[in-house]
């Protein structure tokens, strides 16, 4: 599968980067990139409904924890490899600690402000979103651990 999507730490030339950006999933979401470090988003096209399927992922590749990867278990990585990303992920999901915290742009009442992953957030806050498997057994392990 061709990577389309440059994982660019620092854009200093966001107008060249947009440009050369070669989307995998044309009409349904884009990168939108600005200058600065990490400082890139995937934005919708169009609205979708709660459960709707926005796209397969495939081509994915065993990973390091980096910025870029998402973790599937307590401890493994993978990398997307394209720029299927975000759009409104709530990274804590899967994430028991981010590789590179970030400001969160979502923009919702609930924000969390400070995206660093489910091992920062009270089970209150977790209650509101599916997590996945591993995460669920992290937070039971660490609620369990502090009683």
């Amino acid at each position: 599968m061709p990577v389309t999507y440059t994982k660019a730490e620092k854009i200093t030339d966001a107008a060249a980067v947009k440009q050369a950006y070669k989307p995998t999933h044309p009409g349904i979401f884009e990168v939108v990139y600005a200058e600065g470090d990490y400082n890139s988003m995937l934005v919708a096209n169009r609205d979708f409904a709660k459960g709707e399927v926005i796209c397969r992922v495939d081509g994915t590749t065993p990973g390091p924890k980096r910025y870029t990867s998402v973790q599937v278990s307590k401890d493994q990585h993978i990398e997307l490899n394209s720029d299927r990303d975000s759009l409104t992920f709530f990274y804590p999901s899967s994430e028991w600690e981010m590789d590179q915290p970030f400001p969160c742009w979502c923009g919702s009442e609930q924000c969390i402000q400070s995206v660093r992953g489910a091992r920062f957030l009270s089970k209150e806050i977790m209650s509101r979103y599916f997590v996945t498997k591993h995460i669920q057994e992290s937070l039971e392990d660490r609620d369990r651990s502090s009683a």
